[in-house]
């Protein structure tokens, strides 16, 4: 169904509606940079490299920004799309996780159950709640006062409560995680330092730290965005805060999900050139930064 019209009223929603449409696209121009920076590298040490359900994956999140972003478009099948690519994409970069992880507690089965356990639990909730949402949704084209936006109406319950579980679980999870990875690398931190290897494993703390931060601060800006003073202003502060939001949320999905397999690619690469070359590097330290899953990850 479109429903056409020129009412004055409605110039606010269509300077919104573009907008976002303009951070959307200025996202995915940083993606699309990105991708171009990272090329190289990922020709290196995912093209050239033995494929795996981490490479499958890798490909997956890298190359969804753009159907994410064209679906706007599509209006209700976007809405349907982009709805279900987000709890795909946070799901694929969630197993990634789980490899390096898995990799840092020395393949530890305990470990690797649990949070399967947890990664499941989480994906399968926000999959019923999308589903929930959707299933209640329903979109039409608008032509206001020339312009093509899209409207979506929600017959039924109020969907807002799963949407707003879907929004917080996955920023929960990554939490969750950094929590894991800080508690592994101080751990071992602490092992490398009574093993007098001393502070040669600055560039390990931030290949495997540094990743897991930036998931975290984009959660809690996410989290925060569930505030009832931020959802139900619309002041420009909050239109700001929800814009910042819209970015962050695209780059974690479509940037730092791919690099979390090409940072510790890219440093066991130069582990490997490095003991090639002579370099000295202590025993300790390859055992740790190897990972277990040079080839993996």
């Amino acid at each position: 169904m479109t429903l056409v019209s020129n009412d004055p009223s409605l110039w606010p929603f269509i300077a919104l509606s573009r907008s976002y449409s303009y951070i959307e696209v200025a996202a995915l121009v940083a993606v699309l940079y990105d991708w171009a920076l990272m090329f190289g590298q990922e020709v290196e040490l995912v093209w050239r490299k033995r494929w795996s359900l981490v490479t499958i994956i890798y490909f997956s999140v890298r190359y969804a920004a753009m159907p994410y972003v064209v679906f706007g478009i599509l209006c209700h099948i976007a809405y349907l799309a982009i709805n279900w690519m987000f709890v795909v994409v946070n799901s694929m970069a969630g197993v990634m996780m789980i490899v390096r992880l898995y990799a840092m507690y020395q393949r530890s089965r305990k470990i690797l159950v649990f949070l399967i356990i947890i990664l499941l639990a989480i994906s399968i909730t926000c999959g019923v709640f999308v589903e929930r949402e959707t299933s209640q949704t329903s979109g039409e084209e608008l032509i206001l006062s020339g312009t093509y936006n899209c409207g979506y109406t929600i017959t039924g319950e109020d969907t807002q409560i799963p949407y707003t579980m879907v929004l917080a679980l996955y920023p929960a999870w990554q939490i969750f995680v950094l929590f894991l990875t800080v508690w592994i690398v101080v751990k071992h931190f602490r092992e490398l330092r009574r093993s007098s290897t001393g502070w040669i494993i600055g560039g390990w703390l931030a290949v495997l730290v540094q990743p897991h931060v930036i998931y975290a601060a984009v959660s809690c800006l996410v989290l925060g965005s569930l505030s009832p003073k931020i959802s139900s202003s619309t002041s420009e502060g909050a239109l700001f805060y929800d814009y910042l939001v819209e970015i962050a949320t695209i780059l974690q999905m479509f940037v730092l999900g791919p690099r979390l397999v090409l940072g510790v690619r890219e440093y066991h690469a130069k582990l490997v050139a490095d003991s090639d070359a002579g370099t000295n590097t202590t025993i300790a330290l390859q055992q740790r930064v190897h990972l277990s899953a040079g080839g993996s990850v």
